[in-house]
């Protein structure tokens, strides 16, 4: 496997790593962004696209900045 990750796929670990440190449901995730469940599971896994304006409500429901959703590698206490 390559050294660099499919940012929908990185953009997904980190969504999903932040929503487990809190402890929320993807179902919790979807209410407190405004989207629907499965939407956000194929964000999580990889398969969907979102746009810049899912990402900031994603990361407006996650209460973190929305380039920490895009980074690379983030520390658990970033």
């Amino acid at each position: 496997m390559p050294d660099w990750v499919d940012i929908r796929k990185q953009i997904g670990l980190n969504i999903q790593r932040i929503r487990r440190e809190k402890g929320w449901s993807q179902e919790q995730l979807a209410f407190e962004a405004g989207l629907h469940r499965t939407y956000v599971s194929g964000v999580e896994r990889g398969v969907r696209n979102p746009t810049v304006l899912i990402v900031q409500q994603l990361a407006d429901a996650l209460a973190v900045p929305p380039d920490r959703l895009l980074r690379a590698k983030i520390s658990a206490n970033e």
